[in-house]
């Protein structure tokens, strides 16, 4: 029995098992006992995520991968979650304790699994992946690079995060069509937004839709003040902009309103 890979749900089954064990080791077991696998599908990554000191739990959408898992993988079966990762409310798991993602990501939810992970960040103290590579190298990337975006800058405010290496399309079946690239994002311990996290937000993704404009007009719409945006900070365009310097600007935003 195998399971037949998916195109709607973006499904590409990993068959290289060093490369499973590989990004099962990604994971540094450090803050947590309990990891979530989202997308096991057959369980390549499954196996050697078992051989952990961690509680490992599944997620899985394919009802055909859910049967096979729990045909192949009997110590398992109590820990499978038959749901969609996105629509699951967070509270409802683990006891409120915090738990590590991991997985070989489906490449069209794959930035909503970031974006997710951010809402519930104090839950999640780390997350280790496989992405599109061009996902990957974005979610990654410093300031002052085109790829340089929203997702970037908002996952760096509140995780470390390190691209660890890039893996051919060979290794899958069906093989997409692009290389991937595995991550992982460690959040920032005792750390606090030092600016109001919805405004910060706002801030990051208005410059951003406007990535070619300079800060000075892609943030019009904030009806901000002359003297401010006289400031040095609004002739830079959002790409040359720091997580950092991203933060400050809200500051700036936040003092001119008041």
């Amino acid at each position: 029995m195998s399971v037949k890979a998916k195109k709607y749900l973006g499904q590409h089954f990993l068959k290289d098992e060093n490369i499973a064990k590989k990004i099962a080791d990604t994971l540094t077991e450090n803050g947590y006992d309990t990891v979530l696998e989202i997308g096991p599908g057959m369980g390549v990554l499954t196996k050697y995520l078992l051989k952990k000191k961690c509680s490992i739990h599944v997620i899985e959408i394919d009802k055909e991968s859910v049967e096979y898992l729990k045909v192949h993988y009997l110590n398992l079966t109590d820990r499978i979650i038959s749901e969609d990762f996105l629509r699951i409310n967070i509270a409802d798991y683990f006891q409120g304790k915090p738990f590590a993602i991991i997985g070989n990501f489906p490449y069209n939810i794959s930035s909503q699994i970031i974006f997710k992970t951010l809402e519930n960040r104090q839950r999640i103290p780390e997350l280790c992946g496989m992405f599109q590579k061009e996902v990957a190298k974005r979610i990654s990337e410093k300031s002052g690079s085109k790829i340089y975006g929203i997702i970037s800058v908002l996952t760096q405010a509140f995780y470390d995060v390190e691209y660890l290496f890039t893996v051919p399309p060979n290794v899958f079946n069906p093989p997409p069509k692009v290389d991937s690239g595995v991550i992982r994002l460690i959040r920032k311990e005792n750390y606090t937004l030092a600016v109001d996290e919805k405004l910060f937000f706002k801030v990051v993704k208005t410059a951003f839709n406007q990535r070619r404009k300079t800060i000075r007009n892609s943030l019009k719409t904030f009806n901000l003040s002359d003297k401010l945006r006289e400031d040095v900070i609004f002739a830079k365009r959002p790409e040359q902009l720091s997580v950092q310097e991203f933060i400050n600007l809200t500051e700036k935003i936040a003092n001119d309103a008041i």
